[in-house]
């Protein structure tokens, strides 16, 4: 599954493993008829494992419920009278147990709490026999967006239509049907749906018949599943369209969405061809069904699900209009893909054993994103672009409320929380520093042993660091005709470096210290003469040094300095240590490219001669270097190891700068400053700090054309500049979003503008009554979900309150405008100066209807615990936040992990203005910038 993206980047958050245990209560469960339930844990005994289920759903739209009956093949692991299986909100009957002895009936008691039912059975079931259990079971489409939902679309004539589609990843499964609903219990799947005519039903294989039902009803049988678990399966009841092609390897792909929008399909189809190709080569493990369909579902809470055989996206996801969409769209469409269709092997066909180790799963799923994407679509540049992602984590993983990426979780509340920038981001990015250190050919070859060797089954972290060991062991050639390759020309080659050599590595004992406790390490680097000397410390934004005790990693570091371009290599196991030069040097740079996931900080002369070396020369370092250092600077400011004017002096250089992951980090280390200032009514100083910006990047500013020319990545850093120009009120940029504005409004909307630059002037044009009101009939009118997307972010930044409170109102009641999209709509005023109170008020008025639509522990909750906070910095606004959350209960979310994150962010906020707003004062004072921008 992959996070819905923002309009602005949010840091994730989760939930505390102390909230919510149900299975801690000492007092024994009471079913709901107040008999003893027979069970006392959250999780499912192993008594009993499911084989088969043969399930049938029958969906009604015009009432919104569905009826149904599950026979589920058992194999008896131990003697038991007790079957213990899933099911929440659902009404069970006709519990039937099919014995070798005959049918029988079976007692059910419910434990509402755990979700669980029990099954009494008056004879034993006996280990080693087969049965089948049968149950009926009926329920109301949910009205949230997970188990087997409701959606609803307006079609081009205005019509309402309804369909039903299914979201089980966590632990909704159990909510549309009984099952055994943890990963660990796999089993296959034959499904059949029965519909109306003028509906279709597609699941995770072929439809192999139609058997006509009386009451002019239609019954789709489908081809029986591969062995998988519950959280995979799918199901979609809608009147879509589809389109299709096949892969090199025989595999049909088809795209759905609304027939209004088919036509852009084509670019989704196109990718999802190529790259699952790709996966099936890279793997060397042929795509194991028929068929892969990708839908694009109008209701949607997150931004993808990796259901197998029937992916699900959100339309902004997927849906791609060539010459409305823009740069970023296809950039975001191809990532989101490639990530689904990774899982169809991460994940799907190789399962985690327990959530604990979800980042097996989505971990995987977004560094592989960028591995395919970067070799099937070179011209998207992704590496300029993952970055970012490890910034993003760091960001979590610097707080002390920050968690183990493998971490201990029982109840669905605490998996929910488990959908984090540490499981995704971090997991990404620790793969990638383990690519590094291993090799890319070392590191493919030992997953592709992990795939073969756990295929179908169960995994923990062990597996997979055991499979990256001893990839040439003859006893361990089990890795395809790949391994054997790579192994018989490594013998062949001499003097290979002991870092590279995956059987003289001990990856378990390295990689433990990255999985199993929570954050980074801060290297400090002091080169004297001839000598580095090194140390480790745990990064962390805290006044309570006691809490960087007891932490220590073993860091593959990478250096090079100014007498040698030759990487180094070297592995820091230790507290401290020290490295010898053969030469004095005038810099070293550490930690190459940022391929490891940890921060540098250069002692004694180190920064200045950094700062130097940018100013004179910046491309002597890479782009990502350039990026990696900008972000370091500013976050040691943070936690008192440099001072501010040296993070703004190194800042300098980026007058000069044109790559975009340099310049977008620029951005993001100096934006937030000017964002604390907002909410503290410091005018002066806040608009000293933006013109400031403004003149930084003037002459790139400057530079952008009006049009669409260009690498994605230079397109998306003009989308990006020119937006920046015009919300700070630069006259060339405003005058020529305001030119633009009134000609595609005078033209009725139908005037082709250049994509790149449509935000610029959609937000230009937001700023009037009557400028809002034309972006909101285009947004009503629009089918093209990327401009639709745009629009509603523009609309979200007009400085006009009641334009903002009346969207954030409407997403809430989601007719005019989705309700999946409430959180960025939130978001998005929040971060508009003249916003945030409102976002605040309402995000605070509407608590109790949040968690019942998005569900404590969702990623979306805790968006906007984030979103609406992380810019307060003054004691009275953490009052007044720690009065609103600690007023909540239990069950209404007060033990969230995400809201110790905001207290934490505030109190960070306080700290870094108390100790630097003199510092920014006098800096900015000494480099005065030449013209006062006043903002939109």
């Amino acid at each position: 599954m992959i996070d819905a993206p923002l309009f602005l980047l949010l840091l994730s958050c989760s939930f505390s493993l102390g909230a919510q245990l149900p299975d801690q209560v000492k007092d024994p469960p009471v079913a709901t008829d107040s008999q003893p339930f027979p069970w006392d844990q959250m999780r499912l005994p192993k008594t009993i494992f499911p084989l088969h289920y043969d399930l049938t759903i029958h969906p009604n739209l015009t009432t919104l419920d569905f009826t149904g009956v599950v026979r589920i093949q058992l194999d008896v692991r131990e003697d038991t009278r007790t079957i213990v299986l899933h099911a929440k909100a659902m009404k069970t009957s006709g519990v039937l147990l099919m014995a070798p002895e005959g049918v029988r009936s079976l007692q059910v008691l419910e434990n509402p709490r755990f979700h669980q039912l029990a099954l009494l059975s008056e004879e034993v079931l006996t280990k080693g026999r087969k049965y089948e259990l049968q149950l009926q079971f009926a329920a109301n489409l949910s009205e949230s967006f997970h188990g087997f939902y409701k959606g609803s679309y307006r079609s081009s004539t205005g019509e309402v239509r309804v369909l039903a589609s299914t979201q089980f990843e966590a632990t909704y499964a159990r909510g549309a049907f009984p099952c055994f609903d943890e990963p660990a219990f796999k089993a296959n799947f034959t499904i059949r749906i029965i519909r109306e005519p003028q509906h279709i039903a597609v699941s995770n294989m072929p439809k192999v018949k139609t058997v006509v039902l009386p009451g002019d009803l239609l019954e789709d049988h489908f081809d029986t599943t591969v062995k998988m678990s519950t959280y995979l399966v799918a199901y979609i009841v809608s009147d879509f369209l589809s389109v299709s092609k096949t892969t090199r390897h025989g595999v049909n792909i088809s795209v759905y969405s609304v027939p209004e929008k088919i036509d852009q399909t084509a670019f989704a189809l196109d990718a999802a061809v190529k790259l699952l190709d790709f996966y099936d080569d890279y793997f060397d493990i042929p795509y194991p069904l028929p068929k892969q369909d990708l839908a694009a579902i109008p209701d949607f809470q997150s931004g993808a699900m990796e259901n197998w055989g029937l992916t699900t996206y959100r339309e902004t996801a997927l849906l791609f209009d060539p010459n409305k969409s823009s740069a970023s769209d296809k950039l975001g469409i191809t990532m989101v893909i490639a990530h689904e269709l990774a899982h169809q092997w991460f994940g799907n066909l190789v399962t985690m054993e327990w959530w604990n180790d979800l980042w097996l799963n989505e971990g995987f799923a977004k560094f592989m994103e960028y591995v395919s994407v970067d070799i099937t679509y070179p011209e998207l540049h992704v590496d300029d672009f993952f970055l970012g992602k490890c910034f993003e984590a760091m960001d979590v993983d610097s707080l002390s409320s920050s968690h183990p990426v493998s971490t201990p979780v029982e109840n669905p509340t605490q998996i929910q929380e488990m959908f984090d920038d540490v499981s995704y981001d971090k997991g990404a990015c620790i793969l990638n520093m383990l690519r590094d250190f291993l090799t890319p050919n070392s590191f493919e070859i030992g997953i592709i042993r992990y795939l073969k060797r756990y295929s179908y089954q169960n995994t923990v972290n062990s597996h997979l660091w055991e499979s990256l060991t001893d990839i040439c062991n003859s006893d361990n050639m089990d890795g395809g005709i790949k391994q054997t390759e790579f192994c018989l020309k490594r013998k062949h080659q001499s003097g290979a470096s002991k870092w590279n050599s995956g059987d003289e590595v001990d990856v378990r004992t390295i990689m433990d210290t990255w999985t199993l406790q929570e954050g980074f390490p801060l290297v400090t680097v002091e080169v004297r003469g001839h000598e580095v000397r090194l140390s480790q410390e745990r990064y962390l934004k805290t006044d309570d040094p006691s809490l960087t005790d007891g932490f220590l990693w073993q860091i593959p570091l990478t250096f090079v300095t100014s007498a040698s371009s030759t990487v180094q290599r070297f592995l820091l196991k230790t507290k401290t240590d020290v490295l010898y030069l053969p030469e004095t040097v005038d810099w070293v740079k550490f930690n190459l490219n940022m391929s490891g996931y940890y921060m540098v900080h250069y002692a004694g002369e180190g920064w200045n001669s950094i700062i130097k070396l940018l100013q004179h020369n910046h491309t002597a370092l890479s782009s990502n270097d350039r990026a990696s250092l900008i972000h370091n600077v500013f976050q040691l400011v943070s936690i008192g190891k440099v001072r501010l004017d040296t993070a703004l002096e190194l800042s300098l250089y980026l007058s000069k700068e044109t790559e975009i992951m340099a310049v977008t980090q620029g951005f993001g280390e100096l934006v937030p400053l000017y964002k604390l200032m907002e909410k503290r009514q410091m005018a002066a100083l806040e608009n000293q700090m933006k013109g400031h910006i403004v003149d930084l990047f003037q002459g790139l500013i400057d530079r952008q054309e009006w049009g669409d020319s260009g690498s994605v990545s230079e397109r998306v850093m003009r989308s990006y500049l020119l937006t920046f120009a015009c919300v700070r009120n630069y006259a060339p940029c405003v005058t020529k979003a305001t030119q633009l504005f009134n000609m595609w409004r005078d033209s009725d909307g139908n005037m082709s503008l250049p994509v790149d630059v449509t935000m610029a002037v959609f937000l230009v044009g937001g700023r009037t009554p009557a400028g809002w009101d034309f972006l909101f009939k285009k947004y009503q009118d629009s089918l093209q979900m990327s401009v639709k997307s745009r629009l509603k972010s523009a609309m979200a930044f007009s400085p006009l309150q009641d334009k903002l409170k009346w969207m954030m109102e409407q997403s809430l009641h989601g007719e005019v405008m989705k309700s999946q999209d409430l959180a960025s709509v939130i978001v998005s005023v929040s971060n508009n100066p003249h916003g945030h109170k409102l976002a605040w008020d309402f995000f605070r008025a509407n608590w109790h209807t949040l968690v019942k639509k998005f569900e404590l522990g969702s990623n979306t909750i805790a968006s906007m615990v984030m979103g609406v906070t992380h810019h307060y910095s003054t004691r009275e606004m953490l009052e007044e936040v720690k009065s609103f959350f600690g007023s909540l209960t239990e069950e209404t979310g007060s033990e969230m992990r995400c809201i110790q994150q905001a207290y934490e962010t505030i109190e960070e906020n306080i700290r870094w203005m108390d100790t630097n707003l003199p510092l920014l004062q006098a800096w900015l004072d000494k480099h005065k910038h030449r013209v006062t921008h006043e903002d939109l």
